[in-house]
């Protein structure tokens, strides 16, 4: 397993393809506001997409639980960018572990930022540091309809199994 103190302190700088750069991160308890303040920069659609809900709001339980996370059975990192000299978070990604060996996968990014081969690379990251921590399997639960999230599975060089469920799909990304 990858010792969690390391990965509360991981952070890379990648070149998007419109060569923008952006930064990915862990998560920190400090970046509650904004975090809420991307959530609310994300359209209903982007936002049920996501949490298969309209609900825009999330309880002081959600939020603490979106924010502290242990980084070994919760892994969470954002997506940093520069906008008027201002940091901000455009998207995120974790996975949570609910057996040995198997995380459940999520992400989401500001529907401004989308297409620009973001949710490509957190799916890159949190791919490397499931490996690293030993993990064999992510699932990922995606509408139907969700084609980019989609595309971005396919894309990530990863064995993928699906099976369909009412109008969600549940796909499984083996990472040996």
């Amino acid at each position: 397993m990858t010792n969690s103190t390391d990965l509360s302190g991981y952070s890379v700088f990648e070149t998007l393809r419109n060569g923008r750069v952006i930064e990915i991160r862990a998560i920190k308890p400090e970046d509650r506001e904004a975090m809420l303040k991307a959530v609310d920069r994300t359209s209903k659609e982007s936002f049920y997409r996501r949490f298969f809900s309209s609900k825009r709001d999330f309880s002081e339980k959600e939020i603490d639980y979106f924010l502290e996370v242990d980084f070994v059975k919760h892994v969470a990192l954002v997506v940093v960018v520069e906008e008027a000299g201002q940091s901000i978070i455009i998207g995120g990604g974790r996975y949570i572990v609910y057996q040995p060996g198997r995380a459940e996968l999520a992400f989401a990014v500001e529907d401004a930022y989308q297409g620009q081969g973001i949710a490509s690379a957190i799916m890159r990251h949190l791919t490397a540091i499931a490996r690293a921590s030993g993990l064999d399997e992510l699932h990922a639960e995606v509408l139907q309809g969700n084609t980019s999230m989609l595309k971005v599975f396919e894309k990530s060089g990863l064995a993928v199994s699906t099976t369909r469920d009412q109008g969600i799909l549940h796909l499984t990304l083996r990472l040996r």
